[in-house]
């Protein structure tokens, strides 16, 4: 059986003085998707719809990758002091792609911004700086480590709580705004002890769609947090095969 080809969008630096503009992508995010049996492509800013849709049609999945903050003035919400927002013309390309994948159903794993962003398209919303809108909450980031990690409560009949099994779960950590309310036909599968929603996962029988707000991919991912992007392939292989994706929380 071939490969399934997996899409990932890429993050995207403007022009600057003697720098040409580029797009680039972590290779954590590659180097999962190779080693678990895909082949990763790397998906630049298109601005052409028709050249969009041409290339999702040959994916037979996409991975949403993290980055900057997205602008909240996109979903009529006033721009917090504290974002750091991420490229304009990244944004755009991302939304356009999320609502791609939405629509056709295409198997997804959304990661930090990309499990945001998928909320939103979705019908969710967001907290906008979680030590404000969650006075007393645990760091989530840490700017001196990239590394930053803090523990989970996960639900066991899920595919973060297959992936995990029983005990403490400690997962890489780095961000300052989270879900607040949660998209219709999708369940939270992990928090942090604070309530920070870190895991999401779709309940809808013909679409699988995982989010981490946790970084599976950094370089201070554990085996286990391998499993997440190993699971992701399986069930893209299976879908391929004729095999019908479980619904963990449905077969529990």
């Amino acid at each position: 059986m071939n490969k399934p080809i997996i899409g990932i969008n890429g993050d995207y630096r403007s022009a600057s003085h003697n720098q040409p503009a580029f797009s680039y992508v972590a290779a954590g995010y590659y180097d999962a998707i190779a080693n678990a049996g895909g082949i990763p492509i790397l998906l630049p800013p298109l601005a052409d719809e028709d050249s969009l849709r041409q290339t999702v049609d040959h994916l037979d999945g996409c991975v949403l990758i993290g980055g900057g903050d997205l602008d909240p003035r996109n979903d009529g919400f006033m721009l917090h002091p504290s974002n750091k927002l991420m490229n304009g013309r990244r944004e755009s390309f991302d939304r356009r792609l999320t609502h791609e994948i939405v629509e056709r159903r295409l198997p997804v794993l959304a990661i930090g911004a990309g499990m945001q962003l998928l909320n939103i398209v979705c019908g969710g919303n967001l907290f906008l700086h979680i030590p404000e809108d969650l006075p007393g909450s645990l760091p989530h980031r840490d700017p001196q480590d990239l590394s930053h990690r803090h523990s989970l409560i996960i639900e066991s009949d899920s595919l973060i709580g297959r992936v995990y099994g029983e005990g403490e779960i400690r997962v890489t950590s780095r961000h300052h705004m989270a879900i607040d309310e949660l998209a219709p036909g999708f369940r939270v599968t992990a928090k942090c002890q604070d309530g920070v929603i870190e895991a999401i996962e779709s309940e809808m029988i013909d679409w699988f769609a995982i989010g981490t707000q946790f970084h599976p991919e950094s370089e201070a991912a554990s085996a286990l947090d391998v499993r997440i992007f190993e699971e992701y392939i399986e069930a893209i292989v299976g879908r391929t095969a004729g095999t019908p994706t479980i619904n963990v929380a449905a077969a529990a």
